[in-house]
């Protein structure tokens, strides 16, 4: 069994023949076991549980995804809605910064906020410094980390281009973003 985060509802597969004895975090559904956490489900013993998978603030080298809300020429803010793969509640997200200097690692001089993110955009960064009482500095200085989805002014979801560019596929229209790597490739 994969230790995949399961949501409520989300079939479980066992991994062992028979309908397992069930234990916390499951139920059996038209002959089906069903997650009722967020969690990750194991065998203690012969019975299938789910152990609950709990938000945690980010520390130091966490991945982060978030929402740019707000830039300035020296900086962007952040709305951090996921911590290390673990999606925040509603209402308790964590605020951060990119600064200018941890947007890239090369050319940091010649950095521009405005041609990298865009209000509305979801970025993936690693937390490098807890910052300031109020915010994480958060980098995007490797060619995983960066703009991950943005919607072009047409109301599109942007696809990328190069690491620097994405275009919308309604208008054709190319704007300046540094691009995350996609996973897949």
């Amino acid at each position: 069994m994969a230790s995949d985060i399961l949501l409520p509802g989300q079939p479980v597969s066992p991994s062992r023949g028979p309908v397992p004895k069930l234990g916390g975090g499951l139920y059996l559904k038209d002959g089906q076991v069903r997650a009722s956490l967020v969690g990750v489900a194991h065998y203690e013993g012969s019975t299938l549980a789910i152990s609950r998978v709990r938000a945690h603030p980010p520390a130091e080298n966490s991945v982060v995804l978030g929402t740019v809300t707000r830039l300035s020429p020296l900086q962007a803010m952040v709305s951090i809605s996921v911590v290390d793969g673990v999606p925040l509640p509603a209402g308790e997200e964590f605020n951060g910064v990119i600064r200018t200097q941890d947007v890239r690692a090369t050319e940091k001089d010649k950095v521009k906020i405005s041609d990298c993110f865009r209000g509305g955009d979801v970025v993936k960064g690693v937390v490098i410094s807890l910052g300031d009482a109020r915010s994480y500095y958060i980098t995007t200085a490797r060619n995983d980390l960066g703009v991950i989805f943005a919607t072009s002014e047409a109301g599109a979801s942007m696809d990328p281009v190069s690491w620097q560019e994405m275009r919308c596929p309604k208008t054709g229209r190319i704007e300046k973003r540094k691009c995350a790597k996609p996973e897949t490739l």
